[in-house]
């Protein structure tokens, strides 16, 4: 080991404390513009316009309107876990078996499209989905019935699962590949035949990876409002898109505060469940 390089180990090891300021930039950083700003939230939510303490900014949660865009979103981000989950599994069980440099390729295509910017993506397909668009347009020089599924909620799923679904993939190839393959061989020397092996030994080892890929997919899905305000435009509103309206349109800082602390609440527990399952990682 070189001298520069001992100097480098000494500054991540030293025990002293001179180590630590490596980490500055990074504790800066998340008190900035992590810590400050959810103390802004908590602050918001649990006030009102005269700064008196209050709960009724949480407690909005439960009137019709917000309740129904909640469990409307709580609806469709298990519905596009679900099938992020059903796609990805079988391409990730693939990718495992694939020599290094196919698998290496194919994830490259596969995850190319996530280079390029959320929001254009998600224009790309309101273009291809609207009543004129490009899939409408193919299906009329067909003689085949459009399809009516812009602002609709089939159109919100729909761009979930195309914006999020590597986001399922890389986990769940994470931890297949890493299974041993002397395992699988094992059970079936053992008489297991596929189907056993597969729910016997190949699923519960990739458990860590599948509560990675569901939370990885489920907490962006649950709290969006950029799909579902252009694939569902003002027809189909989630609870994303209230609490969006109330700081942008309504500049009602503290309702938008308090729905955003019950989501909070609502994620953390998805987090508190999804680490008690994965107690390893």
């Amino acid at each position: 080991m070189s001298s520069s390089m001992k100097k480098l180990h000494s500054l991540y090891t030293d025990k002293s404390g001179k180590g630590k300021l490596l980490a500055a930039p990074y504790v800066f950083w998340s008190a900035f513009f992590i810590i400050i700003p959810l103390c802004m939230i908590l602050y918001y939510g649990v006030t009102d316009k005269t700064g008196a303490f209050t709960l009724q900014n949480i407690t909005a949660i439960a009137s019709i309107g917000h309740a129904r865009a909640f469990w409307r979103s709580l609806l469709l981000s298990v519905v596009s876990t679900v099938i992020c989950f059903l796609l990805a599994y079988p391409l990730a069980m693939i990718l495992s078996g694939m020599k290094e440099k196919k698998h290496n390729f194919i994830i490259l295509i596969f995850i190319l499209p996530m280079w390029m910017n959320f929001l254009l993506r998600t224009l790309a397909w309101q273009t291809l989905l609207e009543k004129t668009g490009v899939i409408n347009g193919i299906l009329s020089f067909f003689k085949l019935p459009s399809l009516r599924i812009i602002n609709t909620p089939y159109a919100i799923v729909l761009g979930m699962v195309y914006n999020f679904l590597p986001f399922m993939v890389l986990p769940l190839y994470n931890a297949l590949s890493k299974i041993d393959e002397n395992v699988i061989n094992a059970a079936k020397d053992l008489g297991a035949n596929k189907i056993q092996t597969f729910f016997r030994v190949i699923m519960p080892l990739s458990i860590p990876g599948i509560i990675s890929g569901v939370t990885m997919v489920f907490v962006p899905a649950l709290t969006t409002f950029v799909i579902s305000t252009l694939l569902g435009g003002s027809k189909v509103l989630l609870i994303g898109n209230v609490i969006e309206q109330e700081f942008t349109q309504a500049s009602n800082w503290h309702l938008g505060s308090g729905l955003s602390i019950v989501l909070m609440i609502f994620i953390i527990l998805n987090m508190i469940v999804s680490a008690l399952l994965d107690k390893e990682d």
